[in-house]
């Protein structure tokens, strides 16, 4: 991370949240829930007081892309990915960040906790149009309590292995958080003690009193086709009922069934961390035991640590991605590969076009030109120029092709940054 990458401030965050939000309907979608449920923090939000949790903006973006299109919100939530976890180390690196970090990543367990028994108990309420929404908001306040512990973990974790050192970066760019969805807890003989229940920016979008998940409707559904980020990367809004060769290889299936099995009895226990350290160690698995190992969570119910893994697996090295993608490709699951190839763009631009190179040589010419097309939209035409003097005969062409299908003016940039680079 550059010096003047940590410079970011919540301040300059803010600015870009009030350009997004000036897009959108104050009475419609995510952005009238967080106005009505917690008008105080969303405000902290806009005037630089609170940087706001990613899944809050994930959420943001689900209405922007109803009101602009979903190739729009997804370039401006790559923007924003970027600018949030600069803001987010910037703040960290402050005198005290850590502590502050610790501190809230307590209150959020004990609020994810609290919010794992209401889930457990809509569930057990009965049916009807007042349980069905008590049941929206409580897995709706689950999600997002999971996805801000994982996300304040993952901004320790940043803190950890970032140098203090002017002019370098750090091992890896810290990205906005994973999900990191666990189901509720098995039942207990009572449950926890209920504590003051912690408002602002930094929960908004959470209940502000017990009881209020059903004094509010149902939470807007966001688009099939919206993009997905931290928690835009989450489990897909209709899981694909695609399935591997009829006769999956013995071994192959009983690794996915023993990763399933310990995620199962990691989850029932509370013991999240353990369950991604599961997760992680998947991801490293062989590139063809991936849909299998799908198709096993989707059958177990573990729908949101598929989307957890796939998120790890955008970050393997990038023949691991680009074989990954092959694979998923291969087995028909075309949703996962463009998430997949979606998440892996964030990644530093030779990376990027090492896989796309990669995917190009495995015959995956549609694919490689999918992840160059995301690359495109949401990095610099400087940028493109510099990955393509990676491989010219093979990615200058590519490139522009991209830059062709996202707009007229995006090409004009493409080939004179091109140009100037002495590749046009």
């Amino acid at each position: 991370m550059t010096v003047h990458q940590e410079a970011v401030s919540v301040e300059d965050f803010a600015h870009h949240l009030r350009e997004l939000v000036a897009l959108l309907d104050r009475g419609r979608g995510w952005y009238a829930v967080f106005r009505r449920r917690d008008p105080a923090g969303m405000d902290a939000c806009l005037d630089g007081s609170e940087l706001p949790p990613w899944d809050v903006m994930e959420a943001l973006f689900s209405d922007l892309a109803e009101v602009r299109g979903t190739a729009y919100a997804e370039e401006a939530a790559a923007r924003a990915a970027r600018l949030h976890a600069d803001c987010a180390l910037s703040l960290d690196r402050r005198p005290g960040g850590r502590a502050r970090l610790v501190e809230r990543l307590g209150l959020m367990l004990r609020e994810q906790a609290y919010a794992a028994e209401r889930l457990r108990a809509a569930r057990e309420s009965g049916a009807g149009d007042e349980a069905a929404g008590t049941l929206a908001w409580a897995r709706d306040d689950h999600a997002r309590a999971t996805a801000r512990c994982a996300e304040l973990r993952r901004r320790l974790s940043a803190l950890s292995r970032t140098p203090d050192r002017p002019g370098t970066r750090a091992a890896a760019p810290a990205r906005p958080a994973a999900p990191e969805p666990a189901p509720e807890p098995a039942p207990r003989a009572s449950p926890p003690a209920r504590k003051r229940k912690p408002t602002g920016a930094r929960f908004a979008g959470l209940d502000a009193e017990d009881g209020g998940a059903d004094k509010v409707p149902v939470p807007p559904a966001a688009p099939a086709a919206s993009p997905r980020g931290a928690r835009f990367g989450g489990a897909p809004a209709a899981p694909g009922t695609e399935r591997p060769a009829p006769s999956p290889d013995p071994a192959a299936l009983r690794s996915a069934q023993a990763v399933v099995g310990a995620l199962l009895r990691l989850r029932a226990e509370g013991r999240s961390g353990e369950a991604h350290a599961v997760l992680c160690e998947a991801a490293a698995l062989p590139a063809h035991r991936l849909p299998l190992l799908a198709v096993e969570l989707h059958r177990a119910g573990l729908d949101a640590d598929w989307a957890t893994l796939l998120w790890e697996v955008a970050s393997l090295p990038p023949d691991g991605l680009a074989a990954a993608v092959d694979a998923l490709a291969a087995a028909g699951r075309a949703e996962d590969c463009g998430r997949l190839l979606r998440q892996g763009v964030a990644r530093p631009a030779a990376e990027v076009a090492e896989a796309a190179t990669a995917l190009d040589r495995a015959g995956r010419g549609p694919l490689a030109q999918t992840l160059l097309g995301a690359f495109v939209r949401t990095r610099s035409p400087q940028e493109a120029a510099g990955i393509a003097s990676i491989d010219p005969p093979r990615l200058v062409p590519q490139l522009l092709a991209a830059a062709r299908a996202v707009s007229e003016a995006r090409e004009r940039g493409v080939e004179h940054a091109l140009r100037a680079a002495g590749l046009g």
